[in-house]
């Protein structure tokens, strides 16, 4: 009974009109909410920084367009380089660069010269300051042994915006070269089909793509236009030609297993005669073919502002 009467007698006190009473309420009203808030911030996992990866066939660009970025253009975007010191600025000049053996990471900032996807609506006379988000640019090697690096990275990591897939416009313009950035491009593409497909949510699973046409200011490039149309048609064949393997190595050709098999391994819509990369948009992937050139004439600087707008838009 002591114990019931005190429970009552607290209560009746709790709601009564005294100053002690209600700066008590007040008070808990107050706190609980904030001590919750940091229960909750200390369980959270640390936030983790949008990160763009860089991939391609060796020569496209990827390495040069991480030093490239001169300082006296846009001093904000590289802001320091965490791996290899071969990546350094001299004179506000990219050094030269080699092919890569391993990725490396870029801490950048965007410029304010470009909008982030916050701002894209921002009226041009609004002269508030800017959201210029950080981000991780990551490059992966292009050589066909260390593109397991590239894939390492789309399978695992949680906090990937977009693909920059840089192909050099004057190789491609080869049979050879052409091929090598068709087959790497399907596999990447195909990848992105089946996490979109398998995933829970589109909207998780959902990765914009650029392809970044670079050298466009090559003599022998092709205009942007070629290399995305010959890039779909030699996909095409790559295409026809990895299902034709599958059939003839018999896997899955009981029940209607190998009919599944041949769908979840056809880029695209299935079934249709020619792949564009308007097909993967079905698959939650926009294609978006750009073109530019990461290293200036003599004094001028490269033209990639079309790349970074598409990174703004993306962040």
């Amino acid at each position: 009974m002591a114990a019931g009467s005190w429970d009552n007698s607290w209560t009746a006190w709790s709601f009564s009109p005294t100053i002690s009473a209600i700066l008590v309420t007040f008070l808990i009203s107050l706190l609980s909410p904030l001590l919750f808030h940091y229960f909750l911030y200390r369980k959270a996992a640390p936030k983790q920084l949008p990160t763009i990866l860089l991939l391609g066939p060796s020569g496209g660009g990827k390495t040069t367009l991480l030093t490239s970025v001169r300082q006296k253009h846009h001093p904000s975007l590289v802001e320091h380089l965490l791996t290899e010191d071969r990546l350094q600025f001299s004179n506000g000049e990219p050094s030269v660069t080699h092919t890569s053996q391993a990725p490396q990471t870029a801490l950048c900032q965007l410029p304010t010269d470009y909008k982030s996807f916050e701002d894209r609506f921002r009226s041009e006379n609004d002269t508030s300051s800017r959201h210029q988000p950080k981000f991780l640019i990551l490059d992966t090697p292009g050589h066909g042994k260390l593109r397991h690096h590239a894939i390492s990275s789309l399978k695992t990591s949680t906090a990937l915006k977009g693909l920059i897939f840089v192909v050099d416009s004057a190789a491609v313009s080869s049979a050879a070269g052409l091929t090598e950035a068709a087959e790497y491009l399907h596999d990447v593409l195909l990848l992105l089909q089946k996490k979109h497909t398998q995933g829970k949510t589109s909207k998780t699973d959902a990765m914009p793509v650029l392809l970044a046409a670079n050298k466009q200011d090559v003599f022998t490039s092709l205009p942007t236009g070629l290399v995305r149309t010959k890039l779909e048609d030699e996909i095409t064949k790559v295409r026809l030609t990895r299902s034709k393997g599958l059939m003839d190595s018999g896997v899955g050709m009981e029940d209607d297993v190998g009919g599944v098999d041949e769908e979840q391994n056809w880029l695209g819509e299935f079934g249709s005669v020619k792949f564009k990369f308007a097909q993967m948009e079905e698959h939650g992937v926009e294609v978006k073919v750009a073109g530019g050139n990461v290293k200036g004439d003599g004094n001028d600087a490269g033209r990639v502002d079309e790349w970074w707008t598409w990174v703004g838009d993306n962040l």
